[in-house]
């Protein structure tokens, strides 16, 4: 009997009262949530209980707690065969079989609580999908029906896959390695912490998805390749062709809000959609400082979404030349990101970057400046940006350093908010470079954020970098945003 699956629909109904709009267009940030019971305070609350049942009357005795059956083991049935006929040579595997068989090698410790869905319940022929981007570890899909859409991101995780093809070889795919539980399990605390802020992607859910891909997954694959080689003819392909998925290959599926389109892909043309990309980004920024001593670490221009939320307003009547592009911004992808529990302080979330220092000597694009940035400002201590050739070595520090600060490691446990001020001033250049409008309006922009620029650029004087937190920036940015002649602050 076929298996009855149940139509998954993806987005919000749009239907909102008038009361609702206005209440999100509130520029507040919200209270801190209340966790749940911490484990030591569970473990109190069960000894209290004990100590309570213990207690009994002289004439009543409490029954006896019932013992719970531990639940069944999950196991694989193996599939029914006929005994071989006398004399019949053995029946050797597949080479399938054979890759099924190792799926049981591989742990899921922290998967194996949520619920496992085929990709046919999550692209069914009812929705459309289409592969959008591919992030440090994970490919990034867009799925839209009648209610809405959905950005979905797809990690590996340990799990057998079809050996390449000769053809594929050939063609220098790369396949991205799969990762465990607790490669995920920082973001995936991070994008809770962060998710009721201001300037965050929306986090909905995460589930796993498992098993062999439909048509429309390998269309959409293969499209997103080939219109990338168009762009980059030496690009390589770094995730495996779902071709290659087996009935076992499994994958975390993180299901986002959509955010809209890339920095890197939406046409900036007006002085307003200037100040609001730069202001907004810097405020969000701020907001998560404040709440969980954020740190991104990544904020380049494919992790910055930009959409349409209504349309341009006149700054005719306002002081601020910034919130009227009608544009709203939204920052995601927390791979690298360090993050403090909101409620317990002491529980940090970060990504240890000296497990791979091969993002601080590259030089494939512009961004790995910054990265270079950021280390060199752990190992320095000052704003500096040191070649690839001192990022080499883990924990180490430069030729130079004395012997005692030679035995310090770098942690990137820690919290260093001036890490958000050197991404601020890569979107800044950003931003300018790619500029679209008229040459005018840019020259006019520059000319009014001289003062802020100033104190972002890492190649300034000491005396002149004085901001070392995007809140502290964020302030500066208001304040210079005021239109001339009505502000204290313009030279």
């Amino acid at each position: 009997m076929s298996r009855t699956t149940t139509l998954r629909k993806y987005g919000k109904s749009d239907r909102k009262t008038r009361a609702e709009q206005l209440f999100e267009e509130l520029p507040t940030s919200p209270p801190r949530r209340k966790k749940a019971h911490s484990k030591t305070e569970s473990k109190e609350v069960i000894q209290i209980t004990e100590k309570l049942v213990s207690v009994t009357l002289d004439d009543e005795r409490p029954s006896p707690p019932k013992q719970k059956s531990p639940p069944p083991r999950r196991r694989i049935s193996p599939t029914p065969t006929s005994a071989p006929e006398p004399g019949a040579e053995p029946v050797e595997p597949t080479e399938e079989e054979i890759y099924e068989e190792e799926s049981t090698a591989y742990s899921d410790d922290y998967t194996q609580d949520l619920r496992v869905l085929t990709w046919s319940d999550i692209c069914p022929p009812e929705n459309s999908i289409e592969k959008i981007a591919e992030a440090s570890y994970a490919e990034v899909y867009r799925i839209t029906n009648s209610l809405g859409t959905s950005i979905i991101k797809v990690v590996r995780l340990e799990s057998p896959i079809k050996p390449q093809t000769k053809a594929q070889e050939r063609s220098g795919l790369v396949d991205e390695e799969p990762h465990t539980d607790d490669d995920m399990l920082g973001e995936l605390q991070i994008s809770e912490w962060l998710a009721d802020i201001p300037g965050f992607v929306i986090y909905k859910e995460r589930y796993v998805a498992k098993g062999k891909a439909p048509k429309a997954l390998l269309e959409t694959h293969q499209a997103f390749h080939r219109r990338e080689k168009r762009k980059d003819p030496d690009r390589l392909q770094w995730y495996p062709s779902p071709s290659r998925y087996l009935d076992s290959t499994k994958f975390l599926v993180v299901e986002l809000g959509d955010a809209g389109t890339a920095l890197e892909d939406f046409p900036i043309t007006t002085a307003h959609q200037l100040w609001d990309i730069f202001l907004h980004t810097a405020i969000a920024l701020a907001r998560a400082e404040d709440l969980i001593e954020f740190e991104h670490r990544d904020l380049h221009e494919g992790n910055l979404c930009i959409r349409q939320a209504c349309p341009p307003s006149s700054s005719a009547a306002s002081p601020y030349q910034f919130g009227h592009s009608g544009l709203e911004v939204t920052i995601l992808d927390y791979g690298l990101s360090r993050a403090s529990d909101p409620d317990h302080p002491e529980q940090i979330m970060y990504y240890d970057l000296e497990k791979d220092l091969s993002i601080f000597t590259s030089t494939h694009a512009p961004q790995c400046e910054v990265y270079r940035c950021m280390r060199s400002y752990l190992l320095r201590g000052d704003r500096c940006n040191l070649p690839p050739k001192y990022h080499t070595t883990p924990y180490s520090l430069p030729p130079t350093a004395t012997k005692m600060r030679r035995s310090r490691r770098i942690n990137w446990e820690g919290y260093r908010p001036y890490t958000n001020v050197l991404w601020l001033d890569y979107i800044y250049n950003y931003i300018i470079e790619n500029f679209q409008g008229e040459e005018k309006v840019l020259e006019e922009w520059e000319e009014q954020t001289r003062e802020l620029r100033v104190h972002l650029d890492p190649g300034q004087p000491r005396e002149e970098q004085d901001e070392e937190s995007a809140t502290e920036e964020s302030e500066e940015d208001v304040s210079q945003s005021k239109r001339p002649g009505r502000s204290s602050r313009r030279r």
